[in-house]
């Protein structure tokens, strides 16, 4: 039988993990891409569709609510169909609200789409259990985290890329009411592409796929069945629910942070739209390294000390995150502004990382389960927070009660220690 990848040879092509390595984030960056190229052109949309702030924050929930439960399906899907398949799925179909949007012509069927796009954002789980079935311990937390990382750039890309690529439509001629709408058209597009090549270039795990390995009655690490079994064993395991609670704290930041910086950037400090966009968009393009940079101290720590070293690594990176964000919510100008971003950024970052460099450790038997369910909780964070920034009706303040919640959160962190006679078992996965 194959073996897991004991080592990340990032230039290599040649062996199923580093394929999969490769694919999961290209794939993860245009689903990300996807998911938020709206949020950098709603300073338009607002305009054209005349958005109060209230239905602004109901876009915003809905860009992150369905993907609640499509992250909490997708993980257990992963165990039964394998994640070939259920990745090509989420790519095909999650396109088809991407390119919807681009025909929306009010606030209703805007929403409507937008609810939509969001369950792309559960190729986030698809890109961890994909990894996660494919590296060994001492590396795992790292190929999670730079696959993630190098993923989640999508949405600083489309920060930057998206109202660059509108400006140039309109220098082509084209109204600016037709080039947003354009210029959505392409990460449809991209969602497609990808779907037709990770269908082709990957297989479920380092032995092959799933379905050809059951046939020939191969038990699978997932669990032999998967699907709701996983989802029930992982439900019943505490430390999933306080990383789902931690992953709140950390990713459904990050998310409601791309959703709400542009228009934050414009309405409070009177950016134009293409400097706000950069401005977002560089809290985005953070994790490029920041997430890997989480996942990469994980392991290091975990070699030197323990697993409850990667418990230790999260706590202080949540706490980094909450200091750092109520820096930003009273930054009385805008380069000290981006300044404390980047700061809290590099920390919210490096906690996403963090977590899923714990997750592989948790329950090796239900992997999809776990990974879907604290996927779940990054999204269920961003619907909170929009609906805080609804209830206050004031972006700043929703930043200041959300540092500190993150702070309190990260006592969940630290409550995920193991006992000394898990880890030598644990370690073993």
């Amino acid at each position: 039988m194959a073996s897991k990848a004991n080592s990340i040879s990032l230039f290599s092509f040649s062996t199923p993990p580093m394929r999969v390595f490769h694919l999961t984030w290209m794939a993860f960056f245009v689903c990300f891409f996807a998911w938020f190229a709206c949020a950098p052109l709603m300073p338009v949309i607002k305009t054209e569709f005349g958005l109060t702030l209230a239905q602004i924050a109901n876009i915003n929930i809905a860009a992150v609510a369905i993907t609640i439960l499509v992250r909490l399906l997708v993980g257990p899907m992963c165990d039964r169909f394998g994640p070939r398949k259920t990745y090509t799925g989420l790519l095909a179909l999650g396109a088809i609200p991407v390119l919807g949007v681009a025909f929306s012509h009010s606030y209703e069927t805007f929403l409507m789409f937008r609810l939509g796009i969001g369950a792309v954002g559960a190729s986030f789980v698809i890109t961890q259990y994909h990894t996660s079935v494919m590296f060994a311990p001492k590396v795992v937390g790292t190929a999670n985290a730079a696959a993630a990382g190098w993923g989640n750039t999508g949405g600083g890309a489309a920060q930057a890329l998206m109202p660059m690529l509108l400006g140039a439509l309109v220098m082509l001629g084209v109204s600016e009411s037709l080039g947003w709408r354009l210029a959505l058209l392409v990460p449809g597009v991209l969602m497609l592409v990808m779907a037709a090549v990770y269908w082709k270039f990957t297989q479920d795990c380092p032995d092959g796929n799933y379905s050809e390995m059951r046939a020939a009655g191969i038990v699978i690490e997932g669990g032999k069945k998967g699907g709701w079994d996983s989802f029930k064993a992982a439900s019943a395991n505490y430390r999933v629910w306080l990383l789902f609670v931690t992953y709140g704290a950390c990713f459904g930041i990050e998310i409601f942070i791309h959703n709400i910086a542009a228009v934050y950037y414009v309405d409070h400090f009177g950016l134009s739209l293409k400097s706000a966009g950069l401005a977002a968009g560089s809290f985005g393009l953070l994790a490029l390294f920041a997430r890997a940079l989480g996942g990469w101290l994980s392991d290091k720590l975990a070699l030197r000390g323990s697993l409850n070293s990667r418990v230790t690594l999260l706590f202080i990176m949540m706490i980094g995150e909450g200091l750092g964000l109520l820096w930003f919510a009273h930054a009385d100008g805008v380069v000290v502004a981006v300044i404390a971003m980047l700061c809290f950024g590099l920390f919210t970052h490096m906690a996403c990382g963090a977590t899923y460099a714990l997750v592989p450790f948790i329950d090796a038997k239900a992997l999809g389960g776990v990974a879907g369910i604290i996927g779940a909780g990054g999204n269920v964070g961003a619907v909170a927070a929009g609906f805080l920034m609804k209830g206050t009706g004031d972006i700043q303040r929703t930043l200041t009660i959300l540092s500190a919640l993150v702070i309190v959160s990260a006592l969940c962190a630290i409550a995920v220690r193991f006992s000394n006679a898990a880890e030598p078992k644990l370690a073993a996965v």
